[in-house]
């Protein structure tokens, strides 16, 4: 919900929850941050529930980046290029929301994600702690 340490801004009605995002999901002092958005929609009464604290949800985001190496032969050597790459996925969610989906309080939540990744792994996912205003 969050595009990793980050914030969101959604739409919400008694049983469901639009979003978009934007956060670093990683930093590295080496490397620096990896950042990006995102974007989901979560509801609680897909599977016919009386509460509307367990929310089931699908999203879109930036979940990392990765690098390539590459090198070209000149007259003074050799040139090492390094090519960052960002990361995307796709995934499925389950949110826990403490006082209900349209009310601010604790959330938490998994989520597990097919991304593009090249070198990393292509099926990942995210634990989530966050607060609703």
């Amino acid at each position: 919900m969050y595009s990793g340490i980050g914030a969101n801004i959604s739409f919400v009605s008694k049983n469901d929850l639009k979003y978009i995002s934007a956060g670093c999901t990683e930093y590295s002092s080496v490397m620096g941050a990896s950042c990006g958005f995102g974007a989901g929609w979560i509801k609680t009464d897909l599977f016919n529930v009386d509460s509307n604290k367990h929310g089931f949800g699908v999203y879109v985001s930036s979940v990392g980046k990765e690098y390539s190496y590459s090198y070209t032969s000149t007259s003074n050597g050799v040139d090492y290029h390094r090519h960052k790459h960002n990361i995307y996925g796709v995934g499925v969610s389950y949110t826990y929301f403490m006082n209900g989906i349209d009310h601010s309080g604790t959330t938490l939540g998994l989520s597990v994600h097919a991304t593009n990744a090249d070198f990393k792994s292509r099926i990942n996912g995210f634990f989530q702690v966050g607060y609703q205003f």
